[in-house]
């Protein structure tokens, strides 16, 4: 994952209370989670020995999620 360059706010005694991103960081942290999602549901899929999923189910899904 690219480096991010968060700016932190502040609240009056200096707590972090909210992060600015800027939207195209923001856009990368969402495609990496949403990897990250199908990373997790593909090796739960393998983990299952009990319950096999054909994998032109498991890409059908995946392309759901990603809305494509």
């Amino acid at each position: 994952m690219e480096a991010v360059n968060p700016r932190y706010l502040v609240d009056e005694h200096q707590t972090p209370t909210d992060v600015v991103l800027t939207i195209e960081e923001w856009r990368r942290i969402l495609e990496e989670l949403e990897e990250l999602e199908d990373i997790r549901a593909y090796d739960a899929a393998v983990t299952d020995r009990e319950t096999s999923v054909p994998l032109d189910r498991v890409a059908d899904e995946i392309r759901q999620r990603r809305g494509l």
